[in-house]
C-alpha cells in the first residue's frame, strides 16, 4: 500500500539544536544497527520506520556493516526508502558511517583512509539509492593513519556533496579536540560525535562532554540501554532470542549478579516514576543538555513506542539522581573502548 505519512506527525515531537549547527535532531533518534539486516523480515522493518517517522522521529543511522550480512541494513532501507520515504527526503536527516572491516583486501579492512572511506561512502550512497547522505562519521579512530588525513576524507565528502556535515564516532576527547581543529582549518566544522553512553557506560562524562560542550560540536548517544541491558529483558535471566542468548553485542558474561542488583534497583526507581527501565534510561541519558539525541533499537512497532514513551516524562529530581547514581555504575559494556581510548 502507498504510504502517507501522519499529517499530525510533527505536533508533539521533541528536537534539540545540534552543537552550536544549525541542526535539529528528534531527541530520540532510530539506528538500524540491529533488526534491519537479512535476518529480519523486511515488512517489520518497514513497520518500524513508518511508524518512527509517523511520530516525529526524522533522524535515521546506518553504518556500511551493519546486518547481517554487512551491508544489509544500509540495502534493505534503500528498498523501503525508495517505496516509502522518496517523497520525504528533505524531511529526513540520514547517516551512515566507515570504520570497521567492511570488504576483502587492503583497502576493506577498515580504519581511517582516504582510500577506505571515500570508496565506502560511494558503496553506502549506492546501497540506498540516494544522492547524498545528511551525516557522515568516521566510524573509529585509527591510530595507524594520520588524523590529517581522516579528517581530510570528512571534508572531501562534505565539499563534493556526498554528505552534509562531518561526524566522528568513540573518538576520547583529546582526539575529538584534534578532529575539531584540523576540520576548521579546512573549513569544515565538526557537527557531531557518536559515542556509547548509558547509566552503565559514563565514560563521556570524564572529559568528552565537556570538550563538546567547549567546542560547539552536538552528541548523540548510542547504546543508551547498554545493549539491552537497561531494560526489564534480563531482570529474571537470559530469555530465548534475546542479544545476550546469541551473545550478539552482549555476552552473557556481563550479567553479573552485582550488575543485575544495580539495574533491578533501577527498575525499581523506573516504576516509582511511572515508566519503564528503558524509558528512564532514555530520559536519564538526555538529562544533559549537551546531549543533542539518543539513538534507539527496535525489533518491534511496539518496542518503539515503548522507547518514545521516554519523552512524556524527562524531568529528574536532584535526589532522583543522586539515588541513581549509586546505581548507574561501570557494568563492562564499552566495547568500543579501544577506540575511545586511543
Amino acid at each position: 500500500m502507498t504510504y502517507l505519512a501522519d499529517p499530525t506527525r510533527y505536533e508533539s515531537a521533541r528536537y534539540r539544536r545540534t552543537g552550536r549547527s544549525g541542526l535539529d535532531l528528534p531527541a530520540v533518534s532510530l539506528g538500524l544497527w540491529h533488526n534491519f539486516g537479512d535476518d529480519k523480515p523486511i515488512e517489520t522493518q518497514r513497520a518500524i520506520l513508518r511508524r518512527a517517522f509517523d511520530r516525529g522521529v526524522t533522524h535515521f543511522d546506518l553504518a556500511n556493516n551493519y546486518g547481517p550480512p554487512y551491508g544489509s541494513a544500509e540495502q534493505n532501507f534503500g528498498s523501503i526508502f525508495a517505496q516509502d520515504f522518496r517523497p520525504y527526503r528533505d524531511e529526513l536527516v540520514l547517516s551512515t558511517k566507515a570504520g570497521y572491516d567492511m570488504w576483502p583486501g587492503p583497502y576493506g579492512q577498515g580504519g581511517g583512509s582516504r582510500k577506505y572511506l571515500l570508496s565506502s561512502l560511494d558503496q553506502s550512497l549506492a546501497r540506498m539509492g540516494v544522492d547524498y547522505v545528511d551525516i557522515f562519521y568516521s566510524h573509529r579512530f585509527d591510530p595507524t593513519t594520520p588524523l590529517e588525513e581522516t579528517m581530510g576524507a570528512l571534508d572531501t565528502a562534505v565539499r563534493s556533496g556526498r554528505a552534509l556535515y562531518a561526524g566522528i564516532s568513540s573518538y576520547s576527547g583529546e582526539r575529538t579536540r584534534e578532529a575539531v581543529a584540523i576540520l576548521k582549518d579546512l573549513g569544515t566544522p565538526l557537527l557531531i560525535h557518536q559515542p556509547s553512553y548509558s547509566m552503565l557506560n559514563r565514560w563521556i562524562e570524564e572529559d568528552l562532554l565537556d570538550v563538546l560542550g567547549e567546542e560547539g560540536v552536538g552528541c548523540i548517544a548510542f547504546s543508551p540501554l547498554a545493549q539491552g541491558m537497561l531494560t526489564s529483558k534480563y531482570l529474571d535471566g537470559v530469555p530465548e532470542g534475546s542479544r545476550a542468548s546469541q551473545d550478539k553485542s552482549l555476552s552473557p558474561d556481563l550479567l553479573t549478579d552485582q550488575t543485575l542488583a544495580h539495574v533491578r534497583a533501577l527498575n525499581e526507581m523506573a516504576s516509582a516514576r511511572g515508566q519503564s527501565l528503558a524509558q528512564m534510561a532514555l530520559a536519564w541519558a538526555l538529562r544533559d543538555e549537551r546531549v543533542t539525541s539518543v539513538l534507539i533499537g527496535a525489533s518491534s512497532v511496539a518496542q518503539l513506542d515503548d522507547s518514545l514513551g521516554a519523552l512524556d516524562n524527562l524531568p529528574f529530581s536532584d535526589d532522583e539522581l543522586a539515588t541513581i547514581d549509586k546505581h548507574a555504575v561501570e557494568g563492562g559494556i564499552n566495547l568500543w573502548a579501544g577506540s575511545s581510548t586511543s
